[in-house]
Parts: C-alpha cells; structure tokens; sequence
C-alpha cells in the first residue's frame, strides 16, 4: 500500500530536529544541577517520563537558570506490530519543555491477511509542558505540570477505514509527581498520577474518534518507580485508553520497567509491555527499548 508523504511536512520537521539539535549543543554546557534520574526518560511522544506515561518532570537537568533537554530513540515489538519512534525535547529554565516525535508503526501481520501487503502508520506529535506548581522532593506539594500533544497522522487511509473520525487532534493531561526519599522500604520512591483529556485510538496511532464516540474522555495514567541506587530504577506504568472503534476493543496498557542512569549524559530503559488485543490481534505483549542522551 502506498505511504502517504507530505514534503512541506518533512521539510518542516527536519527544521525542527536542526534547530532542537543547535540548542542542545548551545545548552549543554549549562545543564548540570538537578540528581542523576530525576528527569525521568522519554515517553514515545516525546515528552519526559516514563516509557508510555508522561510525568511532572521536564526533560533534561537544567535548572531554574538553565537549558536542558533530550533526544532519544525507541522500538516496540510484539511480533505482530512493531513501533519505531524518534524525537526529542527541549527545556526551558525548567518551567516549559517544548517536544517532538516521530512514530511509525509496522503491521507486520494485520496488513498481509487483509491482502494488502506491509502496511506502515507514521504518526507526528508536537508537545509542550508547563510546571505549574510544587516540587518533585522539596514542600508539601508534587510537582504539577500541564502538557498539550497535537497529533497528526501521515496517512489516514487505514485508520479511516476501520472507523476512525479525524486524521489529527490535540490532547490536555495534567500529571503530578512526586519523589519520596527513601520512601520505600530505605529506597527512593517516585509515584507519579495523571489526567488525560483524549479521544485517540491507540496512542492516535489509529486515528481519533470512532463509530463509538467522537468526543474526548478522562482516561487515568499511572506510574511508580524505586530507585535502587544512584544509577538503576525499576518501576510500572498504566496508561487507560478509550474505546472508539466497534471492530476492535481498545484495552488498558501496562509496563514493567527496568531503567539504568550511567551519568547525566545517557539512559537507557528495558520494558516489557502488555497492550492487550489491539485491532483484533490477541495478547499483543512484547519488548520495549529505548536509549535517551540528555544535557
């Protein structure tokens, strides 16, 4: 099946990627104040936290008077699909963290038993975070951040198919975090609880909107973390994700994760993910992996 491709768009996200790529040069010398972690990973959108959940925390260790930011890469395989996902973000004076990411998604079984060969979705997220309140260690309240995704598909032609209402949209989340020291068992504990205001199928990786419903719904994501040491966590994510689409049902997202925080330079992070049934396939259930440089 052909791939739909929009030159201005590429042209347009290759100007994105240069200009995040300058300013993380220009800002990495001045990153260096927060501790080893705290600035979680990156999200397959983009933003900062855990793999499938964004968190409070902006990406990078830039403090109040600093840049800072990330850039990663990850892949998700469950046999029948696989997701490839690329992008990065930028903070500002760690109170605005600005995001980009480019997702593409492999059908690697659905395409071929609908008879229509490989089949691949490129999806596009653009985001923006602000810490609203609070802090992630210190005072009586979490760290609060307000963050927007707008999302826009590459070819819309099979999410269309199978019901989908709209080629793109824009979401709302609220997270708040919180950093508990030694809060388990003498380990550090990050908990993490988070709105998200959505009508996306699958991430928006089959569209938005369906035969089910149009309009956008609360939908809970939830995260937990011990960090072992200075330089490993391991944790849990849960995303919840709306049912719009009559041919298949849309079942909650799980993680366990294992992340591993060499310096303030490089992470990495190993999970193992449950989608459960995603569009008619059974039991999607794979492996996860992503690298992120930070400044």
């Amino acid at each position: 099946m052909p791939e739909g491709r929009r030159p201005a768009d590429s042209v347009l996200l290759r100007g994105a990627a240069a200009v995040f790529g300058v300013l993380g040069l220009l800002g990495s010398a001045l990153a260096d104040g927060q501790l080893l972690a705290t600035g979680g990973v990156s999200t397959i959108e983009g933003s900062a936290g855990g793999g499938v959940v964004p968190w409070a925390v902006l990406a990078g260790y830039g403090t109040s008077d600093e840049w800072g930011g990330s850039a990663f890469a990850s892949t998700l395989n469950t046999g029948d699909y696989r997701l490839d996902v690329a992008g990065g973000a930028l903070t500002f004076n760690n109170r605005l963290e600005l995001s980009l990411a480019r997702q593409s998604l492999r059908l690697s079984t659905l395409g071929p038993a609908l008879g229509l060969g490989a089949i691949r979705l490129e999806q596009d997220v653009v985001g923006a975070k602000l810490r609203l309140y609070g802090d992630l260690i210190y005072g009586d309240w979490p760290q609060l951040a307000l963050g927007v995704q707008h999302k826009r598909h590459r070819d819309f032609a099979i999410p269309s198919a199978v019901g989908a209402r709209s080629s793109s949209d824009t979401e709302l989340y609220l997270s708040a975090t919180r950093l508990f020291l030694a809060g388990a068992g003498g380990y550090n504990l990050l908990v993490n609880g988070g709105i998200r205001y959505t009508r996306a199928n699958q991430a928006g990786l089959l569209g938005f909107g369906g035969d089910q419903g149009g309009s956008r719904r609360a939908q809970a994501e939830l995260s937990a973390a011990v960090l072992l040491n200075r330089h490993w966590a391991v944790g849990a994510d849960y995303r919840q994700q709306p049912d719009l689409l009559g041919f298949a049902k849309a079942e909650d997202w799980r993680d366990l994760f294992v992340a591993w925080f060499p310096n303030r330079r490089v992470s990495g992070v190993l999970a193992y993910v449950d989608l459960g049934d995603v569009a008619t396939l059974k039991n999607q259930r794979g492996w996860y992996f992503s690298v992120v440089a930070n400044w």
